[in-house]
């Protein structure tokens, strides 16, 4: 392969990874804009995800039905968590960040308790090869980046067109404002955790037949969705939308011409970088 082949390989590489980044980090970046707190669990439900596809998917032998039923059970997994954890601390910062690591070691250890320590895989619902130039192409990778940006663009619509968008919109701007005026905060906040830990799922579901499901495989997804919503601008959905980009080419296109491992650290240079240019990050608010 030539220097253009493997540029191009790494380049699909990192669409179809941030792409997926993109549905994890938004989800992330959304609970903080809405509710501000950190959800250090946020990995868990992309765990969550890809385990409950293992399971819906061996028992009913179809990855549709998994994708399905995966985002909705983590969604109110995510909801009971609201409810009966995040609530009755009344969202204090301090608070929550220690209520969600514990959230975290709960669902790690109930799923390694019941599910085990192995990584098994889901079989992909197509198989096919795209052939380009030097080299041949998995086209369910391709699949799984047009799912994706699918599901962005609706998730765009939701927040921008709909009145579960507005009212979310509205309680990010001022909380007590918009309780003033009729929006009921208690069942935004329960709303917005669950659609953050829906869309952490519905990424896990897609990328398990290439990844496997593992239930540690949450901690790298939780540590590059802060790192993309750093760089974006913490509760920016664009600014997080184009960093998961941003770091998904730069983790691919290394990891084709170098390593894996290589990859990450230059994820993290990437952070650095944009943190000394722009402390608020590319698209978030500069301290005056």
């Amino acid at each position: 392969m030539t220097f253009g082949e493997h540029l191009f390989l790494g380049l699909l590489e990192g669409v179809v990874s941030g792409l997926i980044l993109a549905l994890t980090a938004l989800g992330l970046s959304l609970v903080f804009g809405v509710m501000r707190i950190v959800n250090v669990a946020h990995g868990e439900f992309f765990m969550l995800g890809a385990v409950v596809a293992w399971y819906a998917s061996s028992l009913t032998g179809s990855f549709y039905a998994a994708l399905l039923v995966a985002p909705v059970v983590v969604g109110a997994v995510a909801l009971a968590a609201e409810r009966f954890i995040l609530r009755p601390i009344e969202y204090a910062p301090e608070a929550t960040i220690v209520a969600t690591i514990g959230l975290l070691y709960i669902l790690q250890q109930v799923v390694l308790s019941v599910y085990g320590p192995y990584a098994r895989p889901v079989n992909a619902p197509v198989y096919f090869r795209v052939d380009f130039p030097g080299f041949g192409y998995s086209g369910y990778k391709l699949v799984v980046a047009g799912v994706a940006a699918v599901l962005l663009g609706a998730l765009w619509l939701l927040v921008t067109r709909t009145r579960l968008g507005l009212y979310m919109r509205a309680t990010q701007q001022d909380r007590e404002i918009a309780q003033a005026f009729g929006v009921p905060v208690d069942r935004i906040y329960g709303a917005a955790f669950a659609l953050g830990a829906m869309l952490a799922a519905a990424a896990g579901v897609l990328i398990v037949p290439v990844q496997q499901a593992h239930y540690l495989m949450g901690l790298d997804a939780l540590l590059l969705s802060f790192m993309a919503v750093i760089i974006g601008g913490v509760g920016s959905l664009k600014g997080t939308l184009v960093a998961a980009l941003l770091i998904g080419l730069v983790d691919g296109v290394m990891s084709v011409f170098f390593s894996p491992t290589l990859a990450k650290v230059g994820a993290s240079l990437l952070v650095a970088f944009v943190l000394v240019l722009r402390p608020g990050g590319l698209f978030g608010e500069e301290s005056p």
